[in-house]
């Protein structure tokens, strides 16, 4: 006849087990986020020129919501479907005032700026309600991704500067789902030129290890 186990022997192995599990998946997480933060670390400590940045980097750096979004025929995606790539994010209401369609510009003329590395890049226009989009604007954004999210996800994601509004910003995202830099409320031309300088800088440190496409 066997002998049974001692419940505290069980118990000893299984609490062992279960440790032994959460650092597994610790030294997981952290081979994942590796190449990231050695990105980071290359972008805004390594580098002298980091301190001159022109977006404010986020901290801490919250992720893509698991929620739903609609394309413009109305079909569900999920945002988690938008990470792999650095992206460049706008929001505003569908109809798309004059703000709205400077940001949509200087997206495209930000992406189009970084040449050869415009691929790692997509610019996204985060559409806050359901109004319809201008038809003439439809045209223009044949190489952007538009998804209608709901507001109340945005708000809980995104958050513009003191005494600005979500509508004013460009946002960037890097390419693992996270908010990491806020360009300044009611960017110009002048301003988009320095914020492409930040752009490229992000593109150099993650060149070893992001690459265009999910």
């Amino acid at each position: 006849m066997h002998n049974l186990p001692a419940p505290d022997a069980v118990l000893a192995r299984q609490a062992r087990r279960t440790r032994a599990g959460r650092w597994q998946m610790l030294l997981l997480a952290l081979v994942c986020a590796a190449p990231v933060i050695a990105s980071y670390y290359s972008y805004y400590v390594a580098r002298p020129e980091a301190r001159r940045s022109f977006g404010e980097l986020i901290e801490p750096q919250p992720p893509l919501p698991t929620a739903s979004a609609t394309d413009l025929s109305g079909r569900p995606v999920e945002l988690s479907t938008l990470k792999g790539q650095w992206l460049l994010l706008s929001v505003a209401g569908g109809a798309c005032d004059a703000a709205c369609e400077n940001n949509l510009y200087l997206q495209r003329q930000l992406r189009e700026g970084l040449g050869k590395d415009k691929d790692r890049l997509d610019w996204v226009w985060l559409v806050s309600d359901d109004a319809r989009l201008p038809e003439a604007l439809l045209p223009a954004l044949g190489q952007a991704t538009v998804l209608r999210v709901p507001p109340a996800v945005l708000a809980d994601w995104l958050a513009p500067a003191a005494g600005q509004a979500l509508t004013e910003h460009l946002y960037v995202v890097d390419p693992m789902g996270h908010w990491m830099m806020r360009f300044p409320a009611g960017l110009d031309k002048a301003g988009a030129g320095r914020a492409k300088r930040d752009l490229e800088r992000l593109m150099r440190a993650s060149a070893s290890w992001d690459q265009a496409g999910r």
